[in-house]
């Protein structure tokens, strides 16, 4: 985003570190049929603010395409990968009649050095660029949801450890083809296991601060509203947690990071 002295005041960008962020964005190609995809308002968000019309997206973790669809719309190239192929499908099918960006899928491992790499060059020499301009990483919340029956899916991972050293490898093999002082931004969120909380957000972002040279520019707390699996059962949530010791999840973090 250039920023313009004159109209700043007109920039509708969401710059608190606390996003209190309503009911799904709808329109377009946008849907809420895969679980564990994010509100549309997070990649438009961040799109908008590091990136310019042109540029390109890199996602590690494609999903159901929600940061493809809302870069078509803002007119950013975009790579994106994911390991599920029965995704990489859908979304294709959805892009059809996709004209106004470039944008490449691939049913690839994104911990896989060699293969991302290859992949990612590919790409950059039909977009006629040798650097990508944003990498926007929303890899699976350690084991509390399958999302494919691979081995190598993270997401089947169940030692915390070699979960998180897989997900360093997938941001550097991103982040190797990132723009020097470009940002790169991940979203996760905590989870229960054990009778306590695994603050896997932190763990990722000291993960992330500790093998890769960046600068923490931003810790965004999310306010999980209408959280599909919570929605019409709220009292029942409600009555299990004043039941218990804990709290009720209402949280997601965006770590945002400029490359060194």
């Amino acid at each position: 985003m250039k920023f313009d002295k004159e109209h700043w005041k007109e920039i509708d960008i969401n710059i608190d570190s606390l996003w209190l962020i309503g009911p799904r964005a709808k329109g377009g190609k946008r849907e809420n049929n895969y679980h564990g995809n994010f509100v549309p308002q997070i990649p438009d968000n961040l799109v908008r603010r590091y990136t310019e019309e042109g540029d390109i997206v890199l996602e590690p973790f494609m999903g159901s395409g929600t940061t493809l669809y809302e870069c078509e719309r803002l007119k950013r190239n975009y790579i994106g990968f994911d390991i599920n192929a029965d995704i990489i499908e859908h979304v294709k099918g959805k892009m059809l009649d996709c004209q106004d960006i470039q944008f490449d899928i691939y049913n690839c491992d994104c911990t896989d050095s060699v293969a991302s790499e290859q992949c990612i060059k590919e790409s950059l020499k039909r977009m006629g660029k040798q650097r990508v301009d944003f990498v926007l990483s929303h890899p699976p919340y350690w084991d509390i949801l399958k999302f494919t029956d691979l081995p190598n899916d993270l997401s089947n991972i169940s030692d915390l450890q070699q979960f998180l050293n897989l997900f360093v490898v997938s941001t550097q093999n991103a982040i190797k083809y990132l723009r020097a002082g470009k940002h790169f931004a991940v979203v996760v969120g905590d989870l229960y296991r054990d009778s306590e909380v695994v603050p896997l957000g932190f763990y990722m972002m000291y993960a992330i601060k500790k093998n890769i040279k960046c600068k923490l520019k931003g810790i965004v707390v999310k306010d999980m509203v209408g959280n599909r699996a919570k929605l019409g059962i709220e009292a029942l949530w409600r009555y299990r947690t004043l039941k218990s010791d804990n709290f009720l999840f209402k949280h997601e973090y965006i770590f945002v990071f400029k490359k060194g």
